[in-house]
């Protein structure tokens, strides 16, 4: 492996991945960095990819990482990068393993961190009946009783959002929830009862919800609970780099997930709106596909 690279990606889910492959077909000289915190740690099972609906997590992890190893110009490194600045004709990568590594273009998969409520009981839950993501477990829980989690628009949108799934909806928003009228309106014409009391605790057994524990000794029975309480980037790498955002916190991208940063490019959930494994997977692969296409133009260029 050349100590100076064509392409450094930082992050290695599905969008890291996916462009690791892209590139390695490409012969470009790549390296992958990860530092073994995925989003998705704690759910039993992904869903929505095509060919490995139902796969653990980790195990698509694993089978990425080893199709990855047959392509010799493709390094996985474990490590957390630590440092990431823009140099004269690339970005120089410092990990915490005291590698420092050189690359003409650089793409961050870094993806998002989720707010999770604080309440009692909910991590052990987390992860098997309690959610953030209606379109990776609703089906799992369809025509059951479920709650939502939420305040504002959050909430009541999520809420309306799991009709699609379950009839029997009921919003928490543990404390008043600062809903419009509006929202109110549609909750009521959807049936969704809207509870303001402050929530206890949480309880369950072998993972499975089972009840949500009012402060006032209420106790509402539930197979399932999703949440809508924020996220934040997983990193600052590309608030530290001068990536825009968006007003919904993600790094603003352009055509084949460019940035306004030269030679920058982010891929999944760290800059889009949908956030489902295979969609960071195919952006992945777009970004890629724009990075090989540069990479190919700057050579011609110096050539001519």
């Amino acid at each position: 492996m050349q100590s100076s690279l064509e392409v450094i990606i930082i992050g290695g889910g599905p969008a890291g991945l996916s462009a690791a492959l892209i590139l390695g077909r490409c012969l470009r000289h790549v390296a992958i960095i990860d530092a073994g915190h995925p989003r998705n740690a704690a759910s039993l099972a992904l869903h929505g990819f095509l060919t490995r609906d139902g796969i653990e997590p980790a195990e698509l992890l694993k089978i990425g990482r080893e199709q990855l190893r047959r392509y010799e110009t493709i390094e996985l490194i474990q490590g957390e990068v630590t440092e990431a600045n823009r140099v004269d004709g690339g970005f120089e990568i410092k990990v915490d393993n005291g590698k420092k590594l050189f690359s003409r273009k650089l793409l961050l998969t870094t993806g998002v961190v989720d707010h999770l409520p604080d309440i009692e009981g909910l991590l052990p839950l987390y992860g098997k009946s309690v959610f953030h993501c209606p379109y990776c477990d609703g089906w799992e829980h369809r025509d059951q009783p479920i709650a939502i989690y939420g305040r504002k628009e959050h909430g009541s949108g999520l809420a309306q959002t799991l009709t699609g799934w379950s009839r029997d909806i009921v919003l928490c928003t543990d404390g008043p929830g600062d809903l419009t009228e509006e929202d109110r309106a549609q909750l009521a014409a959807l049936n969704i009862p809207v509870r303001e009391e402050r929530i206890s605790h949480l309880e369950g057994s072998d993972g499975r919800l089972e009840r949500i524990v009012l402060a006032n000794g209420e106790a509402l029975a539930r197979r399932a609970m999703f949440f809508n309480t924020g996220q934040d980037q997983h990193c600052d790498l590309a608030e530290r780099l001068g990536c825009e955002f968006t007003e919904r916190g993600a790094v603003r991208t352009g055509n084949f997930e460019k940035t306004n940063i030269s030679g920058l490019y982010v891929a999944g959930d760290a800059s889009r709106a949908v956030q489902l494994a295979i969609v960071a997977a195919a952006e992945g692969a777009e970004a890629a596909f724009a990075i090989n296409t540069a990479l190919i133009q700057e050579t011609l260029e110096e050539r001519g």
